[in-house]
């Protein structure tokens, strides 16, 4: 399966953050890229989603669904900015 880009996952994060966090702004754990969260890299193909760095590769954010609950893992985000309000 090809890797999609932040946008794909759009309806997730409103799930899981209760707003669009696709133009949030991320910064990487593990080389300091910030950008938009439209612009990771995301791979649908494991047992959950997977975000990577698009300049590194480093995983940013891992989210599982388990029935009805949700788990998301952010470690590999160094910061992650709500987008501001319009």
């Amino acid at each position: 399966m090809d890797p999609l880009d932040g946008n794909s996952i759009g309806g997730l994060l409103i799930d899981v953050f209760g707003a669009d966090m696709t133009g949030a702004s991320g910064t990487c754990g593990t080389c300091g890229a910030t950008g938009p969260v439209a612009e990771v890299v995301i791979y649908r193909q494991a047992p959950g989603t997977v975000a990577r760095c698009r300049a590194c590769g480093a995983i940013l954010m891992v989210i599982v669904k388990v029935r009805t609950m949700t788990c998301v893992d952010l470690t590999g985000m160094a910061r992650l900015d709500r987008p501001r309000a319009a």
